[in-house]
């Protein structure tokens, strides 16, 4: 059976879901779980099984936030976005006066593809200096075999032919300072575009390099409502997202873990609701290996799921991502603690994390014994 059909099969019959830039810079915060990894490949509708499985995510924006931030992103697009112009004359230090103001949109939803593909084939091809603002364009990239269309919220063309993602968003920066967890979050989503954009540029023939891995974010500035623009790098968002991609059209390693006859399967009814058992689905689900941290309460709407999961497994002590990925995958404090000091064998490439943890709790004991502390 193809990779696709089994895919196909672990769906069972509900329709594949479209992955937004929001789902999809949601896979780049955790890269090694398998449990994700086939649920997104296969366009498993993640909220629906966790409701079903009775642990719902309180995921989404709350009416006010987004009218906050429409109304936000209209005050930086307004009069063919002249505040974003001025910013990015700061920013990016362009010398013109005036751009070129294109809205992708208004050709019609249907045309809207095909219309980006030609306007940055012939700004990427065009030798002479000028300046283009692109709003609403409409981008793809391949998941797992799907079709994801994408819209950044502004695309500016720099002079001498650099491309750079707008990212708009409403949370406030208060002086000079952000939410780290936020900008985390908008950096991993216009990451998703630099490499839809770049993808595209490719595909047209031109050098990908065109469109810079530096990124403009634009938020609120303290109180008010005037916007502030800064450049963010997402080279390791890029890094992050390049990897978790290749891992996801490489889905036939992770399927060949799983019995062929095991399917996520809703089997929504007429209604549309799931009518399988939910002790069924559950024990399907934890056929496939999650990597829970606390990260994921965040960014996933399986992860209360899965942290009821660990919880039961005795993972009370789990680390938190970035933590587990320095140390090669360790998982908790137990493992981290079993590797120091001898008592875990270490997994297949944790030799050398085991390794260094050896030698760290050597040095802890030598300076907590009198003669190290004398």
């Amino acid at each position: 059976m193809s990779t696709q059909h089994r895919l196909d099969a672990l769906r069972g019959t509900t329709p594949p879901q479209a992955h937004d830039a929001r789902a999809i810079a949601a896979l780049a915060a955790n890269p090694g779980c398998t449990r994700r990894a086939l649920m997104d490949g296969a366009g498993i509708d993640k909220d629906a099984a966790a409701r079903h499985l009775g642990f719902p995510a309180p995921f989404g924006q709350s009416p006010f936030a987004i009218t906050r931030g429409n109304v936000f992103e209209a005050l930086v697009k307004a009069d063919g976005c002249a505040e974003l112009l001025r910013m990015l004359r700061e920013l990016l230090r362009l010398p013109i006066a005036e751009v070129a103001y294109h809205d992708v949109e208004n050709v019609g939803a249907h045309l809207r593809h095909a219309h980006t593909r030609a306007l940055f084939d012939r700004a990427a091809g065009d030798g002479q200096d000028v300046g283009t603002l692109y709003d609403h364009p409409l981008l793809s990239l391949e998941i797992a075999g799907h079709t994801a269309y994408l819209e950044p919220d502004v695309v500016a063309f720099q002079l001498g032919g650099r491309f750079h993602i707008v990212e708009i968003k409403s949370f406030a920066v208060i002086d000079g300072q952000a939410d780290p967890a936020a900008v985390a979050a908008a950096a991993r989503q216009a990451a998703v575009y630099v490499l839809a954009l770049r993808g595209l540029l490719e595909e047209l023939g031109h050098d990908p390099l065109k469109v810079s891995h530096d990124v403009v974010l634009v938020c609120p500035e303290n109180f008010a409502n005037r916007p502030v623009a800064t450049l963010v790098d997402v080279r390791r968002q890029l890094a992050v997202l390049r990897r978790q991609l290749t891992r996801m059209t490489a889905l036939d390693r992770l399927l060949d873990g799983l019995p062929e006859e095991v399917t996520f399967d809703l089997r929504p009814g007429e209604d549309g609701r799931p009518t399988r058992p939910v002790a069924e689905l559950a024990d399907a689900l934890r056929g496939a290996t999650a990597r829970y941290a606390p990260d994921c309460l965040s960014t996933c709407d399986m992860c209360f799921f899965c942290r009821d999961e660990a919880r039961q497994e005795g993972a009370s002590d789990l680390l938190g991502r970035q933590v587990r990925d320095e140390l090669g995958g360790v998982a908790s404090v137990a493992e981290a603690l079993g590797l120091a000091d001898g008592a875990r064998d270490p997994a297949e490439g944790q030799e050398e994390i085991a390794r260094l943890l050896r030698n760290a709790e050597r040095l802890r004991r030598e300076c907590l014994s009198p003669a190290g502390g004398s």
